[in-house]
Order: structure tokens, then C-alpha cells, then sequence
């Protein structure tokens, strides 16, 4: 039985998704609770990372080596630098990398890439689940960093330096410890704002609804599990 590890951003994505799982389990392990059940015949791990890099990656390595899984699906918000979608709409990792990271010396350490690239069973199964869900997404490239992206002065240096569809504070770190072990993965961002000046207003006001979001994200999850 294949057994998929979920990351989700928010407590009430992860909540949805516990719910959803059959002879629930959960113990709580490296300040993390971890929720153990089965979907689709499959063996499923949810749980809730915490916000950066060094929290994404700890509970994927946490995933993948007390676990033993055999993929991971992340899914989050992100800022969207894209002009082929828009708020609301979402990014399907194709490539995964750093915008704030001295990539020459990371990349010197296995699996010694520049970015990290999702696998193509992942991505089929993740945009299937945006088409079953009437969710506009593309494909493309996601850059992470430690830092909210709301100024429009590092969004242009940001655009400059690799030139990302959104950016996001978690996805690099779990695309590159997936990476560092064999597994395959994809990440799942819906823009939830447009990372300029405007951003944190967006997010305070709640202009974007997040708790609709929470809805779409476990449904994608489900189905992503489903199509694996």
C-alpha cells in the first residue's frame, strides 16, 4: 500500500483532511501532531509544518523517516507573480527553488541541485484534481523564502534573480528534502495575493477568503491521493 505524507499550511485545511481519513491515528511527535489514517486505499500522513523553511523541512524529513512515505503533496497560499493567472487561482509546482538562498553552496550537497523538479505522476495527479474542482491553475515555477513578499521593490528583485509564477515560505524546503531522499512530490499554492504593497492588507482585510481556500485545498489533497 503506497503511503502519502500531506503538509498543509493552515489548522483548518488539515482539520478538513483529518477528517476525511478512516482509522484515524495521531501522536504527536517534534512539537508536531501527526494524523495517521487511510483514503482511497492508501496510508496517509497530515499534519501542519508551521510557517519557513527550517519547520517545512523538519516535518518532511519527519514524515519520511518515521513514516516511511512514499510521496509528499504540500499545498499553502502564495504571492503571485504571474500575469497568466490571478488571485484565487493556483500554481502546480513543475520546478521548486530558493529566491533568498546562496544557491553555488547549497548546491554542492546531495542531491546537488538549483532547483527541484516534482514528478510528473505528481503534477498529472494534482492538475487532474484542479480540473475535477474548477480551479484555474498553471504549471510552472515556485520560489521560497523566510520572508513575506509585500513590496514591490523585492518583487522585482525577486523576478530578476529566477523569475518565479509566486512566491511562498515552505515549498523549497520540502521540495528539497523530498529530493535529498528519493521521494517525489509537488507543491500547491493558491495566489492569495499579488505580493506588492497591497499584499498585507489583502491578507488582513480577508479579501481573500481563506477558508474557502481551506475547502478547494482538501478537496485537491483528496483527489491528488486518489489519482496516485
Amino acid at each position: 500500500m503506497k503511503t502519502i505524507g500531506i503538509i498543509g499550511a493552515m489548522p483548518t485545511e488539515v482539520s478538513l483532511l483529518k477528517s476525511r481519513l478512516s482509522d484515524l491515528e495521531s501522536e504527536k511527535v517534534a512539537g508536531l501532531e501527526i494524523f495517521k489514517g487511510s483514503l482511497h486505499g492508501k496510508t496517509v500522513l497530515v499534519c501542519q509544518s508551521g510557517m519557513g523553511k527550517v519547520a517545512a523541512g523538519a516535518a518532511t524529513q519527519l514524515l519520511i523517516t518515521k513514516y516511511g512515505i512514499d510521496a509528499i503533496i504540500n499545498s499553502g497560499i502564495a504571492g503571485n507573480m504571474s500575469s497568466k493567472i490571478g488571485v484565487g487561482d493556483v500554481v502546480i509546482s513543475k520546478e521548486v527553488t530558493y529566491h533568498d538562498a546562496e544557491i553555488t553552496m547549497i548546491n554542492q550537497h546531495y542531491p546537488n541541485m538549483d532547483s527541484y523538479f516534482a514528478g510528473e505522476e505528481m503534477i498529472a495527479a494534482a492538475e487532474k484534481a484542479c480540473r475535477d474542482t474548477d480551479i484555474k491553475y498553471i504549471v510552472g515555477k515556485i520560489a521560497t523564502g523566510d520572508k513575506f513578499i509585500g513590496d514591490s521593490a523585492v518583487k522585482r528583485s525577486i523576478k530578476d534573480f529566477c523569475d518565479p509564477d509566486c512566491v511562498e515560505m515552505e515549498g523549497a524546503a520540502i521540495a528539497h528534502i523530498a529530493c535529498k531522499n528519493d521521494i517525489p512530490f509537488v507543491i500547491i499554492r493558491a495566489m492569495s495575493d499579488n505580493a506588492d504593497e497591497k499584499a498585507t492588507e489583502e491578507l488582513v482585510v480577508k479579501q481573500f477568503d481563506t477558508s474557502a481556500y481551506c475547502d478547494k485545498a482538501a478537496d485537491i489533497c483528496e483527489l491528488c491521493v486518489k489519482y496516485l
